[in-house]
Parts: C-alpha cells; sequence; structure tokens
C-alpha cells in the first residue's frame, strides 16, 4: 500500500493492511480524513464484527430506532462488500452490471455496505453527522425534467425499466415545472439505493434489506426525512424490512 493511501485511512483501527484500502476510489478514502468519517466509523465497527461474516440473526435481534423489532426470519451468515468491495479487494458479485443497468453512464450510485447470504441481502446507508444526499442538477438548477433548457435529456429515473423510480415508490408522477421541489430530489439518494439493492437482490435471488445507521443523538436530524421516504415505499413487504439501528448498538454487539 503506497504511503499516501496509509496517511489517508490512520483512522482506521483494524485491517489496514487488507487489500480493500488499495483499490478503494479516491472519493471513498478521502473520506477517512474527515475527523467525522462515516467510512471509518463503518470499518471500524463492522469489520471487526465480520471475520470472515456476521450472523444475521445478531443484527435481526437489535431493537431498532425504527422498524420491525424481529420478524422472525432465520440465521444467515453474512459476507460484507464495503462499498462494493470485499475486504479482500473482491467485487461485489453482478452489482457492476446492476449499476450499469440501473445508472446508465457517468456516476454510479454508490452504497455504503452490503451483507450478502445464502437467503438475505442487506444494503446499508450509513451516515455520522451527515444528511442524505438531494440531486445536485435539481439543486443546480439543471433538472433536464423541470428546467426547460435540459429537456432534451430526460432524467433516466423517470423513463421505462427497472431504474424508474415509480416502480418503487409513490412519487406521483413525472416531474413538471410547477413540481418545485419535487420528491425525487429530496429523497434522491435513498430512491437510487433503494431501486439499486431492490435490483441486485432480484438478479441474485435474495431476499432485500434497506437499513440506516446512525447515531442515536442524530437520529432526530434525519427521522422526518427518513419517516416522508418510507411512507411512499409501494411494496409492503419491503416497508417491513427496512430498519433504522443506532451505531451504539452495533458497537455493544461488538463487545458482547
Amino acid at each position: 500500500m503506497s504511503t499516501h493511501n496509509r496517511r489517508s485511512i490512520q483512522r482506521i483501527l483494524s485491517g489496514v493492511d487488507e487489500r480493500i484500502f488499495s483499490i478503494l476510489p479516491d472519493r471513498v478514502i478521502s473520506n477517512f480524513r474527515s475527523p467525522a468519517s462515516e467510512n471509518a466509523l463503518l470499518w471500524n465497527l463492522v469489520y471487526p464484527l465480520a471475520q470472515p461474516t456476521i450472523s444475521f440473526q445478531s443484527l435481526i435481534s437489535i431493537h431498532p430506532l425504527w422498524g420491525t423489532h424481529n420478524l422472525g426470519q432465520e440465521d444467515d451468515n453474512l459476507r460484507p462488500y464495503y462499498w462494493g468491495y470485499s475486504a479482500s479487494g473482491a467485487r461485489m458479485p453482478g452489482l457492476d452490471v446492476i449499476l450499469n443497468e440501473i445508472d446508465g453512464p457517468g456516476n454510479k450510485t454508490e452504497i455504503d455496505l452490503f451483507l450478502r447470504g445464502s437467503k438475505n441481502l442487506v444494503v446499508v446507508e450509513a451516515k455520522h453527522r451527515a444528511n442524505f444526499g438531494r440531486c445536485s442538477r435539481y439543486l443546480q438548477e439543471r433538472c433536464p425534467e423541470i428546467h426547460t433548457h435540459e429537456l432534451h435529456q430526460p432524467c433516466r429515473y423517470w423513463e421505462t425499466g427497472r431504474q424508474n423510480f415509480s416502480e418503487q415508490l409513490l412519487f406521483g408522477g413525472r416531474p413538471m415545472a410547477e413540481d418545485r421541489p419535487p420528491p425525487c430530489n429530496r429523497h434522491y439518494q435513498l430512491a437510487r439505493t433503494l431501486v439499486v439493492g431492490k435490483a441486485l437482490a432480484q438478479e441474485l435471488n435474495l431476499d432485500f434489506y434497506l437499513w440506516l445507521i446512525v447515531a442515536r443523538n442524530y437520529w432526530k436530524n434525519l427521522e422526518k426525512t427518513w419517516l416522508d421516504f418510507v411512507d411512499q415505499v409501494r411494496d409492503d413487504q419491503l416497508w417491513r424490512k427496512m430498519r433504522v439501528i443506532a451505531w451504539e448498538e452495533i458497537r455493544d454487539l461488538a463487545n458482547t
């Protein structure tokens, strides 16, 4: 590993020599430098628990900040993929095909953590002190659906296909000029995460779960947006599989 990368990931407590740190994109590595690094928190709490897998039952038994406590699922050995890679540097099987299908050319949806078992796929959005991402094109007044000078280039998330937000979410019709702001702006990050995760689970023939992990004292900052988002989920079964877990509970799990 280069000296530059070692300096960038100095907040790692264990596993610093894992091959993943030699292949992660610079945008992921750079987050480790931040005092409020979500990436360092994710790695430092999950990596010691998952050697090489983590029990699905141990995670599902955690009392959530929001969501169903325990649906009675069978246990499953979950293998972690951090930002799409295993600790040894292997790419998550099938992920790039799905990202190309859902996101098309350009920036791809970046998911913090996948937990893949023989029966289940858990997709995790990790937050520390940040809010959910919104649509940069809308914020920059470049939305192809609303800002008329871009109408020649429609937003792919409203085009026919599995990437269409309205297939999974009650966002209403295609955004129009009077929709300011549209729900796909407010929920852009979570919507893309859900659509990618659901499509990947379908391809792998796994049950899909979407979880948020957040610090207990920061949950109040995200709760309103999260509750509005989950109210838009079309699939009642998926809604029941969505949950919010406190980082503190993950830390306690590591100490048991």
